[in-house]
């Protein structure tokens, strides 16, 4: 008798346990954020306002320049008339919306070369942040509409 009492109660903890599992699938509540950041950069033109990398300011190293998200994946630079052109994408990473940037070798824009996580978005205002996996510290990089 002892034994039929405890199969159901083995049963209803399994079931108990099954139930309360978390599903981790990332296709569903974050899969129209890659969308809506897409969407929201390429409207209108860019500036960035904060460039801070391991603690030091660095954004007088993109006053000026204007940023054109096009929906090709390319983005352009533009000051006094000198444009410099790149790549853009955006997509999840870790469940983390991401913003990747990709201007090559030109200067001064190799340091925002990267995999930036998305920490803030709005219609005016994306803020982003990068982790070094070197452990040599971390980069916020801040773009406005102009």
């Amino acid at each position: 008798m002892k034994n039929i009492i405890k199969f159901p109660a083995l049963i209803f903890a399994v079931v108990l346990l099954v139930s309360s599992c978390k599903k981790d699938d990332n296709s569903n509540s974050n899969s129209s954020q890659p969308a809506q950041l897409s969407a929201s950069v390429q409207q209108g033109s860019w500036k960035i306002t904060s460039y801070i990398d391991n603690g030091v300011d660095q954004t007088n190293h993109y006053t000026g320049y204007e940023f054109q998200f096009n929906s090709n994946g390319t983005i352009t630079a533009t000051k006094a008339g000198t444009t410099i052109s790149g790549t853009w994408s955006d997509g999840m990473d870790d469940s983390v919306l991401k913003l990747v940037l990709n201007f090559g070798a030109a200067t001064p824009f190799l340091e925002i070369n990267d995999d930036w996580h998305v920490t803030q978005q709005s219609a005016v205002m994306i803020r982003l942040q990068d982790v070094s996996g070197g452990g040599s510290g971390t980069e916020y990089l801040v773009f406005e509409k102009i």
